[in-house]
């Protein structure tokens, strides 16, 4: 387990490269036994989630067949993975699992944190999977053996474009379990089943669950209109909250058959087309377009010519191992929940060979001096590329509305009171539903 110390600092880095991080929600317990409870959407890479989140070093369940396989074995054994014995996976040591939950309690006795994904495998459905009783069984059976309750608390992952490097990626810590009145041990079916019921539900308060994947822009959208002209109401909290109200409101139109709802769907995927056509989002209609504003933006990016000569520097020195990390993904698994695990591998080893490989280059040319010197400059560029792109394309983007604003007033004009009569009618059904009883 000599990795396991360092395993949340590293999991911080990977997942905030990777992604475009947020973070919100409640507080975590730096130490005591503690069980930590995720959705699993996104294969390997949820750990690094869950240990990030936790700031502390946790202790997951993890698969049999990766402690066998010898490009997985040395990683999960370094940071103290225990193995679970799934049927799908070998029916016939499905019995050692005994074995699982003795070494789970035993960590937990120990004040360590135990990170564990209920649903028992990585997906790419729109919606959490039925949960297993493994999380039930661990806390029922550490209360036993403590004399008292572990906290345990969900952290809900939610990854639109999970695939996606560079993408949004929210991880939303939510309020611990109550489970202090539950009554019976691992051994207790009733109280199995009732602490299972409500981790469920407490995960399904910190993840976006969905009827189908379409649905996921149409929500996006909906959001960003209604908080564009109406603004964030304030018991919305995150984002993920609103676009689960959003949610929320196509699911209960759709149940109650409501002719409303349907023609309101309709206008908002109308609405996306017009928006996009523009290259635009709901919030670009209400911006700014005068010439004060123009100098302002101007003066705040005085050093964007700088930005853009580093960063087209550090991407031509990493075009080889950038682009090999997308052919490599590319022949990776269809499902998106694997080829996130596949390029985050991939990129990270072929990154540190390519700097590596520089730093030999640059010794034998310029000796131990110029290599020392490209093995310590090469990392920094290389993340400060990936910043720097970022912050230009964003620029340019900003300069490109700015100039059709200004160029193309009519039509926008036209696009922004429609967006203002769907946002009315959002909050409309919004109230209705809300009232409604469920």
């Amino acid at each position: 387990m000599w990795l396991l110390p360092l395993f949340p600092r590293i999991a911080a880095f990977a997942t905030k490269t990777f992604y475009r991080t947020t973070i919100t929600g409640g507080d975590i317990p730096r130490d005591g036994p503690l069980l930590l409870v995720g959705n699993h959407p996104n294969s390997l890479l949820d750990p690094l989630f869950l240990a990030a989140v936790a700031g502390r070093p946790v202790r997951f369940l993890a698969k049999a067949p990766l402690f066998g396989n010898p490009w997985t074995a040395w990683a999960v054994k370094s940071v103290g993975a225990i193995p679970v014995y799934r049927p799908r996976d070998n029916p016939d040591l499905v019995s050692r699992n005994e074995s699982m939950f003795r070494a789970a309690h035993e960590a937990l006795l120990a004040r360590a944190a135990i990170g564990i994904f209920p649903e028992g495998m990585s997906h790419d459905a729109p919606s959490i999977a039925p949960l297993r009783t493994g999380a039930a069984r661990i806390a029922l059976g550490a209360r036993t053996r403590l004399g008292h309750s572990i906290p345990i608390i969900p952290v809900g992952l939610v990854l639109r474009k999970k695939e996606e490097f560079r993408s949004e990626a929210h991880v939303l810590v939510g309020e611990p379990v109550r489970w202090d009145d539950i009554d019976g041990q691992e051994d207790s079916a009733q109280a199995v089943k009732e602490l299972t019921a409500r981790i469920d539900k407490s995960l399904r308060r910190v993840t976006l669950n969905l009827e189908q994947w379409e649905d996921a822009p149409l929500v996006a959208v909906a959001e960003a209109i209604y908080v564009a002209e109406l603004g964030a109401v304030p018991e919305s909290g995150t984002l993920v909250d609103r676009w689960r109200e959003a949610a929320r409101i196509l699911s209960a139109g759709r149940r109650d058959g409501d002719p409303e709802v349907t023609e309101l769907v309709r206008e908002i995927r109308r609405h996306a087309r017009a928006l996009d056509l523009f290259g635009l989002r709901p919030a670009d209609l209400r911006a700014k377009a005068d010439v004060l504003s123009a100098a302002r933006w101007s003066a705040r990016k005085i050093t964007l010519p700088l930005e853009i000569t580093v960063a087209v520097l550090g991407a031509a020195i990493f075009w080889m191992p950038y682009n090999l990390t997308a052919l490599v993904a590319s022949r990776a698994p269809a499902d998106g929940a694997g080829r996130a695990s596949v390029k985050l591998v991939a990129g990270a080893g072929l990154f540190l060979v390519w700097i590596a490989l520089l730093g030999v280059i640059a010794w034998r040319l310029g000796g131990w001096a110029a290599g020392a010197a490209t093995l310590a400059v090469l990392p920094v560029l290389a993340l400060a590329t990936l910043t720097l792109l970022e912050r230009s394309g964003d620029a340019w983007g900003d300069a490109r509305r700015f100039f059709l604003l200004r160029s193309r007033k009519r039509a926008l004009e036209e696009l922004r009171l429609r967006q203002m009569d769907l946002a009315r009618t959002l909050s409309v059904l919004r109230d209705r539903t809300s009232s409604a009883p469920r």
